[in-house]
């Protein structure tokens, strides 16, 4: 017999309610092997004694805030990555927030809090802005997007219950995008009117992304909410999105606003 073989017969006898050391003695394995294969079947179906799994709308059909997600979701194409250190058996989601926007920072967390509610949120400091991370095995599941290398050099596309998500919460994934990789700002410009030097002030949105696809999505969104927009290309490759026009600026103003 392999080694899978016997290690799929210890289990369906421990989860028989057979003893860790008769299972070992019948099957001719350490006690302490029998006893790790017991701790990760139950650490994989969320049985641990004492301990709360990550919830995980994929493996365990547990309900997901769609609202919450799509803001989540908008923070990680942005500026967010996930990461697995050495140190960690654990991926983490962090999401880079400037000390000058405090209520981003909260905003980013509560959203964490609202998609893995059993997942703690923390703060890291760094010079002048805090990542806010998550940690959970199952953040892949969440954002199937995640992979080897910088997210402008891969294929980012949604899962279409991912764009199911979007359709039903548009706004949240723009906010989310605005606040980690946009801003609103105030342009002016001057005129002479009767020999006298007037001061014109109108605000705009932008939206920076060096991936093709990212912009797509962000762009493809303003569409569906009738915002109307413009590109122009920068230094690096990256793509400026502009809203500038009175009506789209407004209804930006009314669903996501200056940062805060």
């Amino acid at each position: 017999m392999t080694e899978n073989s016997i290690r799929q017969q210890a289990v369906l006898l421990l989860r028989q309610g057979r003893r860790n050391s008769d299972v070992a003695r019948l099957l001719g394995v350490p006690a302490g092997t029998v006893s790790w294969w017991k701790h990760e079947d139950l650490a994989k179906r969320g049985e641990l004694p004492g301990r709360k799994r990550s919830t995980c709308a994929s493996c365990y059909n547990d309900p997901l805030s769609g609202d919450a997600y799509s803001y989540l979701l908008g923070l990680y194409l942005g500026d967010g990555h996930i990461i697995q250190p050495k140190q960690h058996r654990v991926p983490n989601l962090a999401v880079t927030c400037d000390d000058n926007w405090p209520g981003i920072m909260n905003s980013v967390e509560e959203a964490m809090r609202q998609v893995l509610p059993n997942n703690s949120p923390c703060r890291v400091r760094r010079i002048g802005c805090h990542d806010v991370k998550v940690y959970s095995k199952h953040l892949p599941c969440y954002f199937p997007q995640h992979g080897p290398g910088k997210k402008h050099e891969r294929l980012i596309a949604l899962e279409p219950w991912q764009q199911h998500i979007v359709d039903a919460h548009p706004w949240e994934l723009l906010r989310g995008l605005i606040h980690s990789d946009g801003c609103r700002i105030t342009n002016w410009a001057t005129r002479t009117v009767d020999g006298v030097v007037r001061r014109h002030e109108y605000p705009r949105y932008f939206f920076t992304n060096t991936s093709a696809d990212i912009v797509r999505i962000f762009t493809g969104t303003l569409d569906a909410v009738g915002v109307e927009w413009k590109t122009t290309r920068r230094a690096g490759d990256a793509v400026n999105v502009s809203v500038a026009r009175r009506a789209s600026v407004a209804l930006m103003d009314e669903h996501i606003g200056a940062k805060y």
